[in-house]
């Protein structure tokens, strides 16, 4: 797999950035543009190279780079760094910007191998892919029609109870995206298994039975960082995406939510 468009030192500096990291020990593994064609075969060309660590081996990772006359930088401690060489730069992921989809040593365990610019590499699990994009709904950006590609080129050898646990008590944003995929693809919907639409459905149907809790919840912060800000700020609802229920500080959500007037509310919002 390979990139023809890239100017031979982008490409240097990628194979140099792996490189570098490999002689360090330090494990990781590739997603971005590279995971998504070899998951649906569309090719795209893009300005940056994803690595995906863990986050345990984050610093490390930023400190090796760096040790290399890379300049470094943790934009967003909860879950990207940055290594730039010039124009150049590597994203180092070790989570989402909602701290839902962190990865930890599922998404090693079950990497793909594959070619990278004629170097072997691990990419990142279509399943994790599926996770990690299925909550990316701004105004600007949207990732559905990415699951969905994802999802039409290989459903038969997606392990669907792994995607549904990995999903967890989030289980209505992937049934809300196989609902669309019969949608989107109303001659192919027999390849998504039935059992797990029947699954999801079950649950569904159990949790309408259910009265409804009183926690004053607003769980679309865990789709866009910008749209339901209104929601938490004004009208009194709680922020799902911060401890104990969800994975962030207050800290890092408003470094997170200041990053929109930084960045755009379109850019960084999720590599993978």
């Amino acid at each position: 797999m390979s990139d023809n468009t890239l100017p031979p030192a982008t490409r240097d500096f990628y194979l140099r950035a792996m490189r570098l990291l490999d002689e360090a020990g330090l494990e990781f593994l590739v997603g971005g543009a590279y995971a998504f064609e070899r998951y649906t075969g569309i090719a795209r060309h893009t300005k940056d190279f994803d690595i995906f660590v863990h986050p345990r081996d984050v610093e490390r990772v930023l400190a090796t780079l760096s040790a290399s006359g890379c300049e470094t930088e943790l934009p967003f401690p909860h879950w990207l760094g940055k290594a730039r060489c010039g124009d150049d730069f590597v994203d180092v992921i070790f989570s989402s910007g909602n701290g839902v989809a962190a990865v930890d040593d599922e998404w090693f365990h079950h990497s793909v191998r594959e070619e990278v610019f004629g170097r072997p590499v691990r990419l990142i699990p279509a399943e994790e892919m599926i996770w990690s994009k299925a909550f990316i709904m701004e105004r600007e950006r949207f990732d559905g029609g990415d699951v969905a590609h994802i999802m039409r080129s290989s459903a038969e050898r997606i392990d669907w109870p792994r995607l549904v646990a990995r999903f967890g008590d989030y289980w209505r944003v992937l049934m809300a995206h196989l609902v669309l995929f019969g949608f989107i693809y109303p001659g192919e919907r027999h390849r998504i298994p039935p059992g797990i639409l029947s699954e999801l459905s079950t649950r569904l149907q159990r949790e309408l039975a259910t009265p409804a809790a009183g926690e004053r919840v607003c769980r679309g912060t865990i789709l866009s960082r910008a749209q339901y800000l209104v929601d938490i700020e004004r009208w009194g609802y709680a922020d799902p995406r911060l401890a104990p229920q969800g994975n962030l500080t207050q800290r890092e959500a408003a470094i997170w939510t200041a990053g929109i007037a930084d960045d755009g509310p379109a850019d960084a919002l999720e590599a993978a």
